[in-house]
């Protein structure tokens, strides 16, 4: 939102109070609390008539500091509000000098210069990294009388800003204006789904605004050096969150809001859903499954999207016996072929559904300001909404799911979550402007938590379309509703890239677009983007997505990629289970791992899986791949091929081909199996060598399917010798030297030709091995 016009002046009819003089500090040993005058105060006679500001500097823990300004504090606070993980032991130094005060959290600080109007600076290692200033902060009284307060912190030269959720915008955020509002308006419009109220900069912090309901940004917009954030009322509260780097920074800030889940093992295979409105039975899911089968296709999870359940009964959570007449026998069919299954559902419950009036009867819809169940006719006629504020509603929503749980069923496709009223009243009084943005996470959050209960730890995950803070502690996120275009899968990536900055470590979308049917090409080209995301989803709206209705060449390259994926998952769900304990997305931004590379800073074509792999997916109907490689020298996973970085490259692929390539000085876990992404990890896994370089360490983790560590090997290099270590399991393993035909020798191991490098098989029980180059 925008309160000036130009740089000078306000608009017509605002009244902006902004802070010109501290007047006094007060200490604690956790707190430093400023006193600021909006007017210039030279005698007595000028403290009447004036506003004043109220800024309390806090820490919840290391390396965070929250800043909280008031103007008027006697409004009592209303729900709902974002969860804290609060570090009660933190330790904090606030010093008050005659110049400067100062609290300081980790190796974050504040500095509030008392003599020089309002000057704040916040600094990491004596490194500045942003602050506010003349006319930053202010208090604004708009011509309707509605108030809002803002804060303006400073942009360095070359500074950019990325996140604030999934966003199909650029991928760097300066000079938009950003408002936080959930909105279902699909991939091709600046709405968006998932709004969460932090934004990360290259300049190496986080800004978290603390407010679930609408948070106005002009970023490098209103005033071109400055991020301007703004919220209604008469408080507005954020954190600055420091570290050593982009990714300690992330690791901080989930942290505070929550680290994610570990999806389960199974839910990293190829998908398949029914689609949308197109027309399906048994019959018709049996054939698209057993078509898969025949042409040695992987398919590990069936979804049946919104027509599993009669027209106008949804959400009803039956199945429609006149398209399902025997829903368990299926469900028991399917799971016999080693098929997971995922079903729709959304939080409307609609009239036509007996469910209505349980809900209406038990208070467990939300109502209108008379007392009435609140209804609409979008999406289905008459639909009510559940009041996850009521914990009794909350109950009676999971126990229909646990009837489907127990039926068989294994996720949910929690749909929609977005369109919000904010003319109701909730069960717990909460204010539902800002239950706008707040509501989807007690909706993900009650699904999650009935599979977590009824499955267990590490066994749950939605696969949901709405979010906004915290949310990424129930995975897994997907894109929404995209376009069968290039462009769409391009604003896709975007917003992926864009959700992983904004704390979110998981994240899908719907291969070959979910609007309209993409033409061969693309569906072949979206396959190797798909499978080489964390997760793969065939679905599509009014055509089916299964390959053999593209062209016979879709299904062998969505085989190749399956396969290739199912092999990369020791190294996948080794970067998974370090996203729960970081907070690092498992597809990176290339700005994440090379935060020294300034040619990285804007790229939003390609991306890291991993610390290891970089993928650049084709956009375009020519096979032209260009690409930006960083320095050193990377090899191609699948060709081999190596090309020195440092440079951008341009190449043409076929379908069954594009730039995964592997970053120099990897160590990488394939494992044996092609066929299903639930293994024994462990048991036959081959570490993939890449170019180590001399006095160089490489190493690598393989978990189980538990998320357990079984495996640990070092690779270290001191001239023309590798020294190999491994702890952990006791199954057979081995060493691939990539690009290497033949070694001198070889000490605990025994070497034998590769496909792609030397193979040298780990004598069993060996935890040390010597290689003489």
């Amino acid at each position: 939102m925008k309160f000036t016009d130009g740089y000078w002046h306000v608009r017509p009819g605002v009244t902006l109070n902004y802070p010109v003089e501290v007047r006094s500090v007060r200490t604690t040993p956790e707190q430093l609390t400023v006193l600021a005058s909006c007017k210039k105060i030279i005698t007595r006679g000028d403290t009447l008539n004036t506003a004043i500001l109220t800024v309390n500097y806090t820490s919840p823990m290391p390396d965070v500091i929250a800043v909280e300004l008031v103007h008027h504090s006697g409004k009592l606070p209303k729900g709902p509000v974002f969860e804290k993980h609060v570090d009660e032991g933190v330790q904090v130094s606030v010093e008050n000098g005659e110049e400067i005060a100062t609290l300081t959290s980790g190796n974050l600080s504040v500095e509030v210069h008392k003599n020089e109007g309002w000057s704040t600076h916040f600094m990491y290692n004596g490194k500045r990294l942003t602050g506010s200033g003349y006319k930053s902060p202010g208090h604004m009284k708009m011509p309707d009388q509605s108030t809002y307060i803002r804060e303006q912190l400073d942009l360095g030269v070359g500074e950019y800003i990325y996140g604030l959720g999934e966003r199909f915008t650029p991928f760097v955020k300066n000079g938009q204006v950003v408002d936080l509002w959930n909105e279902d308006g699909g991939t091709c419009s600046e709405q968006a789904y998932k709004n969460v109220p932090f934004y990360l900069s290259n300049y190496g912090y986080g800004v978290f605004v603390d407010h679930p309901e609408r948070v106005s940004y002009e970023v490098a917009s209103e005033v071109v050096s400055k991020v301007q954030f703004s919220v209604p009322g008469e408080t507005l509260k954020y954190y600055i969150i420091g570290g050593s780097n982009l990714k300690e920074v992330l690791n901080n800030y989930t942290k505070l809001t929550g680290k994610p889940a570990l999806p389960p093992a199974w839910s990293y295979g190829l998908w398949l859903t029914t689609s949308f409105t197109t027309s399906y039975d048994e019959g018709t899911v049996n054939s698209f499954i057993d078509g898969m089968i025949e042409r040695d296709i992987p398919l590990h999870v069936f979804h049946f999207d919104c027509f599993w359940m009669k027209e106008f009964h949804w959400c009803d959570f039956q199945w429609d016996k006149d398209v399902f007449p025997d829903p368990q026998g299926m469900l028991n069919r399917l799971k016999s072929k080693g098929l997971n299954i995922s079903v729709w559902i959304n939080s409307y419950i609609a009239q036509q559904s007996y469910l209505f009036d349980e809900g209406k009867e038990n208070g467990y819809l939300v109502k209108t300001k008379d007392g009435d169940v609140w209804q609409w006719d979008r999406w289905q006629g008459g639909m009510g909404l559940v009041d996850f504020t009521n914990p009794a509603a909350v109950r009676w929503y999971q126990d229909k799911l646990r009837a489907l749980i127990d039926m068989g069923v294994d996720c949910f496709k929690t749909d929609f979550g977005e369109r919000i009223p904010t003319d109701v009243v909730y069960f717990d009084g909460s204010d539902p402007v800002k239950m706008h943005n707040y509501y989807t996470h007690l909706y993900n959050k009650a699904v999650f938590e009935v599979l977590e209960e009824t499955k267990g730890k590490n066994e749950a995950m939605v696969f949901a379309r709405s979010a906004t803070a915290g949310g990424q502690q129930y995975p897994v996120h997907w894109g929404g509703d995209c376009s069968a275009t290039y462009n769409s899968m391009a604003e896709t990536l975007r917003g992926g890239l864009s959700l992983g900055l904004s704390g979110f470590s998981f994240w899908s979308h719907d291969i070959g677009g979910f609007e309209s049917t993409a033409t061969p090409d693309l569906y072949k080209r979206w396959s190797a983007f798909g499978l080489l995301s964390s997760h793969s989803r065939l679905h599509g709206s009014q055509s089916y997505r299964v390959p053999w209705l593209f062209d016979d060449e879709a299904s062998d390259v969505l085989r190749h990629f399956t396969k290739l994926k199912s092999t990369l998952m020791p190294y996948l769900y080794g970067t998974s289970v370090e996203a729960t304990r970081t907070g690092v997305p498992v597809m990176r931004a290339m700005v994440l791992e090379f935060p020294d590379d300034a040619s990285c800073e804007t790229l939003d074509r390609q991306y890291m899986l991993g610390d290891s792999l970089l993928v650049a997916p084709i956009f375009n109907d020519e096979g032209t791949a260009k690409y930006y490689l960083p320095e050193g020298r990377w090899t191609n996973f699948l060709s081999g091929t190596v090309t020195e970085g440092g440079r951008w490259v341009q190449e043409r692929h076929d379908y069954f081909s594009l730039p995964l390539m592997v970053r120099p000085g990897s160590l990488i876990a394939v494992g044996a199996n092609d066929l299903r992404p639930d293994y024994d990890y462990a048991d036959g896994v081959a570490l993939h060598l890449f170019e180590l370089g001399d006095g160089e360490t490489a190493s690598a983790s393989v978990c189980n399917v538990k998320g357990e560590h079984e495996l640990e090997v070092k690779v270290t290099r001191q001239g023309g010798k590798l020294t190999v270590t491994a702890e952990g399991a006791d199954k057979p393993w081995e060493l691939v030297l990539r690009g290497m035909e033949q070694v001198k020798t070889v000490r605990g191991g025994t070497p034998t030709e590769g496909l792609t490098g030397l193979r040298i098989l780990a004598e069993q029980g060996v935890r040390h091995m010597e290689i003489e180059l």
